[in-house]
């Protein structure tokens, strides 16, 4: 099976302004970010249906360094990221994008 991970664009943009913000933070902090971000979504590739439902059809898998979690569906046999979104602000504002 070949399945890949695909982007909303609103995920995509939170994705970038997320590694931006901590590339200000720090030096190396927005490639951490992105790191922590890619090894997320390999977890997700591998067992996708293992992170808990958060609402409907949308899962939500938290990275280990970061403070985000990786808000998807399965679509066919694609990974959709709803969001790419900060675990303690404004819960479930991506519900839109289901």
């Amino acid at each position: 099976m070949n399945r890949r991970i695909r982007l909303h664009p609103a995920a995509l943009q939170e994705l970038q302004e997320a590694a931006a913000f901590y590339d200000l933070e720090g030096p190396g902090l927005g490639g951490a970010f992105l790191d922590d971000f890619e090894r997320a979504g390999e977890q997700i590739l591998l067992l996708p249906e293992s992170s808990p439902i958060a609402r409907k059809h949308a899962r939500r898998k938290f990275m280990a360094r970061f403070p985000y979690a990786v808000v998807y569906s399965l679509i066919d046999e694609d990974v959709f990221v709803l969001a790419v979104a900060h675990s303690r602000r404004r819960p479930f504002y991506w519900q839109d994008r289901l």
